[in-house]
């Protein structure tokens, strides 16, 4: 009875802080004539309510493609519609095709912050609360303080409360919670369900999708493909087919449709990135040219196989979720047409492995500024560095042991008896990552960049950040590889 009162006080910690975020700007506001994500995802609550759903994804006069359209996937779609009859019981001038574009209001404003608590509410915030609770071998303390940290991660409050993304990213990411959550506790087709759901809500969760995959197939695979084995697999595949079909059923009908949709979906016209992002081609773009040296496509390759094969032949749910996380930053580092809030897909699993994705705040900053959300930036990154500060202890806790680093380090002092020193390397690491943060973003808020050299400080923090994302992607792919109870018991969430 205790863990459910403290669990509920949690969630009001986490909504309080939500709806007071919401209360700051938002993306362009009040900037015409494109305004920003704010706009865009009323827009697509007018041409959803508006136009009839062949329409949607196609440029015409009533449905300009350049002025925010509708480019994310079926179930996006639905959202905004579900969103429109509700805003057009209570002003249908806020969805009136061609004059409601641009509308702004308070009252307006305090619908589009509602719609997104409801959907936290719904979907993020239960797979949240049930996914600590599950946890195993844990005090309830540790479960209340886990879940206190991931509800309050500031990366994700701001962009959907505070800059208003273009899409709810915690409906998505709430239902590859949910995912990782039935696959780990071998409801496998559950868990196939809610991932197909998350895809079919914004596609950048094909981040995710390789982990997912290799799990289920390694499950398949230590069950016996000639049996038991064979039959999840069946199972598995008219799962995520049988999902996909009922999302997309409405653009099947015409293949153009289906190819429009996927066009919309896919834009490979756009390039490798949008504005400053912290990723291998736009960090190291001034000095080096890789793509000129290594394609894209070989370095990510190199990048997600390791940690691949291996949960393929050792599947186990601390390796599936340790893998979440390197995937998703191979994706972010080295794929295309990568945008700075992705990030958002590495924060999640990064979360449910106890790391403290400090850093990601830091490659957030230039996008936070220019909606003029520094306070609350500043506010919500130390109460959760405070929380989980007290709550883990994270400045004692840096053993090879607690670093998950011990059998590395034992590996190395076969061949080099002197490697006792990794621990205290990445406590300085972590302190050094930590300072250049603070110092960087107060050089950013208060100091003028040079004339010849008007983007240096966003150059800066995109160059610092993937020094971090490369660091952590090494640090995970290590545990991931030298991890040797991968095969032990599969029911633990650990």
């Amino acid at each position: 009875m205790e863990k459910w009162y403290l669990m509920t006080i949690v969630v009001l910690i986490g909504l309080t802080v939500r709806w007071t975020v919401s209360l700051n700007s938002y993306s362009g506001a009040g900037k015409p004539p494109m305004f920003g994500d704010y706009e865009a995802q009323r827009h697509w609550q007018e041409i959803t309510f508006n136009l009839p759903v062949k329409q949607w994804y196609f440029n015409s006069s009533d449905n300009n493609l350049q002025y925010w359209g509708l480019d994310y996937p079926p179930l996006t779609a639905y959202h905004s519609l579900l969103c429109a009859y509700v805003a057009k019981f209570i002003n249908p001038d806020w969805i009136a095709l061609h004059t409601s574009r641009g509308f702004e209001s308070q009252a307006h404003k305090l619908f589009m912050r509602t719609t997104v608590l409801i959907a936290d509410l719904l979907i993020y915030i239960p797979a949240v609360v049930l996914y600590c609770c599950c946890l195993k071998d844990i005090s309830t303390k540790k479960k209340i303080a886990n879940a206190l940290c991931i509800l309050l991660y500031p990366g994700l409050i701001l962009i959907d409360y505070g800059h208003f993304q273009n899409i709810y990213n915690t409906v998505s990411l709430g239902f590859a919670l949910w995912g990782v959550l039935g696959v780990s506790c071998d409801w496998d087709l559950l868990g196939s369900l809610a991932f197909c759901l998350a895809i079919n809500y914004k596609q950048m969760e094909l981040y995710h999708s390789l982990p997912f995959f290799c799990f289920l197939l390694g499950k398949c695979f230590k069950k016996g493909l000639k049996g038991k084995g064979f039959v999840l697999l069946v199972k598995l595949a008219c799962t995520v087919v049988a999902s996909f079909v009922l999302c997309w059923l409405p653009f099947f009908t015409e293949r153009e449709q289906t190819l429009q949709v996927l066009r919309r979906l896919f834009p490979v016209d756009r390039g490798l990135f949008e504005d400053k992002v912290a990723n291998i081609w736009c960090s190291f773009n001034v000095f080096l040219k890789i793509r000129d040296i290594l394609p894209r496509h070989i370095q990510l390759i190199m990048s997600l196989l390791p940690a691949c094969i291996k949960l393929i032949l050792q599947p186990s749910s601390k390796g599936f979720k340790f893998t979440l996380v390197s995937c998703a930053l191979s994706f972010f580092l080295f794929s295309f047409q990568v945008h700075e809030k992705s990030i958002l897909l590495v924060s999640l699993p990064v979360c449910l492995v106890l790391i403290i994705p400090i850093s990601i705040y830091l490659h957030l900053l230039p996008l936070l500024l220019k909606d003029e959300l520094l306070m609350p930036s500043v506010v919500t990154t130390m109460a959760f560095f405070i929380a989980c500060v007290t709550s883990f202890s994270i400045f004692e806790k840096t053993s090879e042991e607690e670093l998950q680093l011990k059998s590395f380090s034992i590996s190395v002092r076969k061949y080099l008896p002197c490697f006792t020193f990794l621990s205290r390397m990445i406590q300085y690491l972590f302190l050094i990552s930590v300072i250049t943060m603070v110092l960087l973003t107060l050089m950013t808020v208060t100091l003028d960049p040079p004339q010849k050299l008007p983007d240096l400080f966003s150059v800066l923090v995109c160059f610092v950040s993937c020094l971090n994302f490369l660091f952590f992607l090494v640090y995970f792919n290590i545990i991931i590889m030298w991890d040797s109870k991968s095969g032990r018991n599969q029911k633990k969430i650990t």
